[in-house]
């Protein structure tokens, strides 16, 4: 798919001919080199290589902060010290993080051994509630049709145009509205998601067995490893720690793909409008992050790069803003700037741009 994409269709990056950014004044227009989205995937492989020392460490710095935290907060409601129930929250956070590595385990850029990394994230999946192998074939569908109008539907935050919308009957508004509603997209969406959704790996009925074994596989797993922390320390501890733990890492991660896709400026087209190179650097966010924030979740903030090239591991992502800072401006968005996104929740198909309900009700009525 990426090397059918057609280079006089996507807009051109002005680099020096090595492929790092022109830091000679004294070049010329004539003597310096465009480069097109699809000379980013070239540039970009020299960041595909992971450092197995480097990401055996990642996991170390995340799996027992993660253990630390857990027991901390198990501690707390043992001996009844209420208030050390905020500990949940940094557990969460970590159990974020090791989600984020099940990320790159899936798309073989962690270890960049497709064994280890299957294996490691089929393990992190037991934790983060997540079947593996399933979660990585829809995830796969998400990066090659991201943007695509034409092929929505799975991995995606369900998104209507304006004219899909108002297509719609009455009941099927307000379905759409309830769906797009804070409370059901950050609270009763993760909810239903991780406790419930990915118990079955439904929509994967033609992809094999692989996806069916894994869930069922994880959920059996899950099953063991909770009746195990039961036996240990009670069923009411059990669920006052790790709940709470799930409950705040899923929304926590819902939120990070929601803004990751979900701002004014993203891209949406049909074919053969639809290039992956330019839907990848603009229909994916720079989530510009304070730094503990970008080092929790991972550099997924990063999207568009990761988006470009899924095999760059997420430590890595970093220098290649360093080396390219002309990627940094593209798509960025801060973190104050991602609170307002929450109310863009119709594509306007000839503005190109994400809108409200309310600008798209004021665009029907100019219209």
């Amino acid at each position: 798919m990426i090397e059918s994409a057609r280079r006089s269709e996507c807009e051109e990056i002005r680099v020096a001919p090595s492929g790092e950014p022109d830091e000679n004044p004294k070049r010329s227009e004539d003597q310096t080199a465009l480069f097109t989205e699809k000379g980013w995937l070239k540039i970009l492989a020299q960041y595909r290589q992971p450092r197995a020392g480097r990401s055996a460490f990642e996991l170390a710095v995340t799996v027992v902060p993660f253990a630390l935290f857990w027991a901390a907060a198990w501690a707390a409601v043992h001996y009844s010290f209420w208030p050390g129930l905020i500990l949940v929250v940094p557990a969460a956070a970590f159990l974020l993080r090791l989600f984020m590595i099940q990320h790159d385990c899936g798309h073989g850029s962690f270890f960049a051994r497709r064994g280890v990394d299957d294996w490691v994230g089929r393990t992190i999946g037991i934790l983060t509630l997540t079947p593996y192998d399933y979660w990585r074939r829809a995830h796969a569908e998400h990066h090659a049709s991201a943007g695509n109008l034409d092929e929505r539907g799975v991995g995606d935050i369900e998104t209507l145009t304006i004219a899909e919308y108002n297509a719609l009957s009455r009941w099927g508004r307000i379905g759409y509205r309830l769906y797009r509603h804070p409370i059901v997209m950050f609270g009763i969406g993760p909810a239903w998601l991780f406790l419930i959704k990915q118990r079955l790996p439904f929509g994967m009925m033609r992809s094999g067995a692989l996806p069916w074994i894994s869930t069922m596989a994880t959920n059996l797993a899950i099953a063991a490893a909770a009746a195990l922390l039961i036996w240990a320390v009670g069923i009411v501890p059990f669920l006052l720690v790790h709940l709470p733990i799930v409950l705040l890492a899923g929304a926590a991660g819902v939120w990070l793909f929601y803004v990751q896709h979900q701002f004014e400026e993203t891209h949406w087209s049909k074919k053969p409008d639809w290039q992956f190179q330019h839907a990848a650097l603009h229909g994916a966010s720079h989530y510009d992050l304070p730094p503990v924030l970008r080092w929790i979740t991972g550099n997924i903030g990063i999207h568009h790069v990761h988006h470009l090239s899924s095999r760059v591991p997420y430590y890595r992502l970093p220098e290649v803003l360093r080396d390219h800072p002309e990627l940094a401006d593209i798509g960025r968005i801060t973190l104050m700037d991602s609170l307002r996104c929450v109310k863009l929740v119709l594509w306007d198909e000839q503005a190109k741009r994400l809108v409200s309900f309310r600008d798209a009700a004021r665009l029907a009525a100019a219209r």
